[in-house]
């Protein structure tokens, strides 16, 4: 077996902790930028559903070079995973700084045809957040590809590692800004743009050590090799397609719940804060799912790949069922730490209980499931499907049922949770078929 029980455990473990700071992190900064006003917390979320599109890009890239990597791996071709981890770094600094330059000169244009109905203070927080967020880009995808790339090779504590250092760092910057500096929004983006920075540093220092399996070296001489780079855009665009598209149909949905008004916008920031510790297991076996079923792959070893798909998606199943129970009993406490209104806590607390039902039933089959076809070579078809699943049912349903229906904010997670069942019986469908299979990269 490539992967013995223990070293599974040195694989998930690290990931199951990082994602929880991460999202402690953004439970954290909203809880912070609460206390400045409901004007701060819905001009971050607004921004940020713009800020998690790009990022998931450079997220996409990311997998794309670790799935080619972690073929090489189970190849036994080292070199070639060393040189392919070199082509990733260059390919994703070029993109995001490329995109850092369009966000930051047209910062207000995008902000004004995306959010144009929203209130002045909103609006006026969400320039200032929007700016600096983007010239955090880079340190953030550079820092997300460095770390799939350790993921790549099973080595997934030094992402947690330096997950820990960049989420102190934030945390910490954020009680000064806010609450020492008073900078309010700003405060809490420039934070972000620190943390991000030193983060980036350390990870990139971390892969052109001499003990890195995937060491980058000869730092001075870059040029694009274009055999290796279509591997990782094969997995990469499809991906990168595949997270923009969901995401852009996230921004219009926020569109319409922007209509809703102050209470729901600030509802929704909270309700999102508080489902993403519901799904920490589910994004952490995710990111296994990749190293593992790549490797299986890569050697040509499809029931090996079966067993451990099976093996991780039960996992993640009782680690996200438990806990959820243990976030829906602490919620009503949770809900007090926010300086915000009763109806838009009332209206939060039903997202929220919502989400965690459904999501422990239909959420892992969505979401930590296609990532052993898209390890496989089959992110075309998990592309398709998420895409199309998002403009047809999520936005659709969003309109009809919260706008038509008057449902509301609560309609939108009711569109959000068709969206889920109808991608979790098109990526059951492709995995029994088999289509995956067969379909080695490199």
């Amino acid at each position: 077996m490539l992967f013995t029980n223990n070293d599974l455990k040195k694989l998930i473990i690290p990931l199951i902790i990082e994602q929880l700071l991460v999202v402690l992190v953004g439970f954290a900064d909203t809880l912070m930028v609460a206390n400045v006003g409901e004007a701060a917390v819905s001009a971050v979320s607004l921004v940020d559903t713009i800020n998690i599109l790009l990022i998931n890009v450079f997220s996409a890239l990311g997998t794309g070079g670790a799935v080619v990597a972690a073929q090489f791996i189970g190849q036994g071709a080292a070199k070639k995973a060393k040189y392919s981890a070199k082509q990733l770094i260059l390919i994703t600094a070029l993109l995001s700084i490329v995109i850092m330059i369009v966000v930051i000169l047209l910062n207000t244009t995008l902000l004004h045809f995306i959010f144009g109905h929203v209130d002045v203070d909103v609006m006026k927080n969400a320039e200032i957040y929007f700016l600096f967020s983007a010239v955090s880009y880079p340190f953030i995808a550079l820092y997300n590809s460095g770390a799939a790339l350790f993921r790549a090779v099973g080595n997934s504590k030094i992402s947690m590692i330096n997950s820990a250092i960049m989420n102190a760092i934030n945390i910490v910057l954020n009680a000064i800004f806010i609450y020492g500096c008073q900078w309010g929004v700003f405060g809490a983006v420039f934070a972000t743009l620190i943390a991000r920075a030193v983060a980036c540093c350390v990870i990139l220092y971390m892969l052109s050590h001499k003990d890195s399996e995937l060491r980058i070296d000869d730092l001075y001489h870059w040029s694009f090799d274009f055999n290796y780079i279509k591997k990782i855009l094969t997995i990469g665009i499809p991906s990168g397609l595949e997270n923009g598209m969901f995401q852009l149909g996230k921004i219009m949905v926020q569109s319409l719940i922007a209509s809703f008004g102050t209470y729901s916008i600030a509802a929704n920031a909270v309700s999102n804060n508080i489902c993403q510790m519901q799904i920490i297991p589910g994004m952490a076996m995710g990111l296994a799912m990749v190293t593992v079923v790549g490797q299986c792959v890569g050697a040509n070893d499809y029931e090996q790949a079966k067993y451990y798909i099976k093996k991780i998606m039960k996992i993640t199943y009782l680690c996200m069922s438990a806990l959820i129970v243990l976030i829906l009993l602490s919620t009503p406490f949770i809900l007090t730490l926010y300086s915000l209104s009763d109806e838009t806590l009332n209206l939060a607390y039903q997202c929220i209980f919502a989400h965690g039902i459904i999501g422990a039933l239909i959420w892992p089959m969505s979401f930590t499931f296609p990532n052993c076809l898209r390890a496989s070579n089959d992110a075309k078809f998990t592309m398709i499907v998420s895409a199309g699943s998002m403009l047809i049912f999520r936005l659709f349903f969003s309109y009809v049922i919260g706008q038509m229906f008057g449902l509301g904010l609560l309609g939108v997670w009711i569109a959000m949770f068709i969206d889920w069942g109808v991608r979790s019986i098109f990526f059951i469908w492709r995995y029994i078929s088999e289509r995956w299979m067969n379909r080695q990269l490199v």
